[in-house]
């Protein structure tokens, strides 16, 4: 079935900055996980780790300006191989500033080197792009010298055993006024919430993630972990990047088995994505093109028969003039930047074409051309 288009791509925009990225959450946890290492603590180091996490997401403020510019700047330059070499001296240089003003407040302070200052800010922002490129969304590593996506498709884009492992230190370190008890008890609530309250999570990780959160609040009450920041700092980055990296590898080898499956009942994959379950280790909903349709499969490590399909074949659509033109219209430079599993629907018109562009993963966009495929000027009117 093809998504819903929306002729000006707001809802496409909308859903996809919410969740176009790892979550903010995870980002900021990392960094200031990360802090908290042998290699982070220190004055400044929070502050630097965090901001740095979550800097190549500065490019979310274009859908303030035009919400088609963002889709097609989004994971793009500022999460791109230039980025990630400019942005660390920029945020050190800012930091050192911050350090000194600081040090001019308080004499007796001592200055942060300002290659301690260089070295974490390298680590944080390189840490974006490398959690961005986990997810089914992907992420433009070569940017600005190439725009070819690369796409993990190894960790669903918000992961509850991710918050956990990130959030264990976080909340010991930062968890000495009432406060901060107070918002560390809130945002536990609204997590607990947004984790129950997702129907595709199944029972089990729901209760698990609730007996986590129920943990770190007996560690926190215990105080004996705190005298070991560094080293539960440590432990839990190791533990996280376990978990991704079996994740990784469970997904490449559920896609090998996806593949077979496929050949042997006649179907030549051209394409395929492994999408993580929220909160499901062990299962996968899997999205796959061969010539000229689409194929939805789910496949679960738990099942006898681990690859199922789930609705029928979609037509992929004709590889045309027509549509080849429709992704010339300015109002959908973005959309066509982000597709990754396209799909087209041509409708003949008295006086030209109604085109819809979709991906398969989201919604979509119309575009009109007249009866020489220029196309005409952008649809006002939002699509059901």
């Amino acid at each position: 079935m093809l998504p819903p288009p929306c002729a000006d791509c707001d809802a496409v925009v909308g859903t996809l900055l919410r969740s176009a990225s790892m979550d903010p959450l995870t980002h900021t946890l990392a960094g200031a996980t990360l802090a908290q290492t042998r290699i982070g603590r220190g004055t400044l180091a929070t502050v630097t780790c965090v901001v740095g996490a979550n800097l190549p997401d500065i490019d979310a403020a274009t859908y303030f300006l035009n919400t088609d510019l963002a889709l097609g700047v989004r994971r793009g330059w500022t999460h791109g191989i230039l980025a990630t070499v400019a942005f660390p001296p920029l945020l050190a240089a800012v930091m050192t500033l911050v350090d000194r003003a600081r040090c001019h407040r308080r004499p007796t302070a001592t200055p942060v080197p300002i290659s301690r200052l260089v070295k974490l800010s390298y680590l944080a922002v390189l840490s974006h792009p490398a959690m961005d490129w986990l997810n089914t969304y992907g992420v433009r590593l070569l940017m600005p010298f190439d725009g070819r996506w690369f796409y993990g498709d190894a960790v669903f884009i918000v992961d509850p055993w991710l918050w956990l492992l990130l959030a264990t230190t976080v909340v010991l370190a930062h968890s000495d006024t009432r406060p901060l008890i107070i918002g560390w008890l809130g945002l536990a609530l609204l997590t607990l919430l947004l984790v129950s309250g997702e129907p595709r999570a199944p029972l089990l990780a729901k209760g698990l993630f609730g007996f986590g959160l129920m943990s770190i609040c007996c560690v926190r009450a215990w105080g004996g972990a705190q005298r070991h920041l560094g080293t539960v700092a440590t432990v839990c980055l190791a533990l996280a990047t376990a978990y991704v990296i079996s994740m990784a590898a469970s997904s490449r080898l559920a896609r090998t088995e996806v593949e077979a499956w496929a050949r042997d009942r006649g179907v030549k994959p051209q394409k395929v994505m492994m999408s993580p379950a929220p909160g499901d280790p062990f299962r996968r909903t899997v999205l796959m093109a061969d010539d000229s349709h689409y194929h939805r499969l789910v496949f679960d490590w738990l099942t006898p028969d681990r690859v199922r399909p789930i609705g029928g074949e979609v037509l992929i659509g004709e590889d045309h003039p027509i549509t080849t033109a429709a992704q010339t219209a300015e109002h959908v430079w973005g959309l066509s930047t982000w597709t990754r599993f396209p799909r087209f629907v041509v409708d003949p018109l008295e006086d030209g074409y109604r085109i819809t562009i979709a991906d398969m993963r989201f919604g979509g966009a119309v575009v009109e051309l007249d009866p020489d495929l220029v196309p005409r000027s952008r649809i006002s009117q939002r699509q059901p």
